[in-house]
């Protein structure tokens, strides 16, 4: 289980280095056009040891290089829709900067059902749901 310390430091992280995307846009299909929800949570960083770090506490999240020229190698830690949930629901009591957007993705999730007449998984049934797909 990941303690308080480590969540603090990625909280701070996300304050200082990443970004987290909460936007509703149209999309347009053939059936007609609907409301769609981009829900992003990033860390870019050249120092990859924190990121594999961050990758193997969280236990979501995927890790790519992010070639610059002229630059150091950076890398991208990123995680969207339902992992990002779960990482905010983690960093909520620690966040400053980024408060307002971990609170409206929570708020987000809080409110839909996942299967009629259902609520919302608890964190703990999501994790071991999420670990038994990985098995």
């Amino acid at each position: 289980m990941l303690n308080s310390e480590s969540a603090a430091y990625i909280a701070g992280l996300f304050d200082g280095e990443g970004s987290i995307t909460y936007k509703k846009y149209k999309e347009k299909k053939k059936t007609g056009t609907y409301d769609c929800w981009r829900i992003v949570m990033e860390i870019s960083m050249t120092d990859y040891s924190v990121l594999v770090w961050l990758t193997e506490v969280l236990g979501c999240g995927t890790l790519k290089k992010k070639p610059r020229k002229g630059h150091k190698m950076q890398w991208r830690w990123r995680c969207s829709f339902r992992d990002a949930y779960y990482v905010c629901r983690i960093l909520w009591p620690y966040a400053h900067v980024k408060l307002d957007k971990i609170q409206q993705i929570i708020e987000h999730y809080s409110k839909i059902k996942l299967e009629k007449g259902a609520d919302v998984i608890s964190l703990d049934e999501y994790k071991m749901r999420k670990e038994m797909i990985q098995e």
